[in-house]
């Protein structure tokens, strides 16, 4: 009977943990998506405000007003 009853906590505790992993790898995947999202975001924000940079002039090393 105790072999039988480890056998039982150890199926139950691998039961749970492949439950947890599959909830885990569930998350993993769904951030790697937002994460894909959110590059994505800023890449195009990148090239937006390069386009608007390109559009007024702007110059990167351009040094602050003298009232700063």
């Amino acid at each position: 009977m105790e072999l039988e009853s480890r056998i039982i906590e150890l199926e139950t505790r691998l039961a749970f943990q492949d439950d947890t992993i599959a909830t885990l790898n569930d998350v993993l995947v769904e951030q790697r998506r937002e994460l894909e999202r959110l590059q994505l975001q800023v890449q195009a924000l990148a090239r937006r405000q390069a386009e608007m940079a390109g559009q007024f002039g702007i110059a990167e090393d351009e040094s602050p007003p003298p009232h700063y």
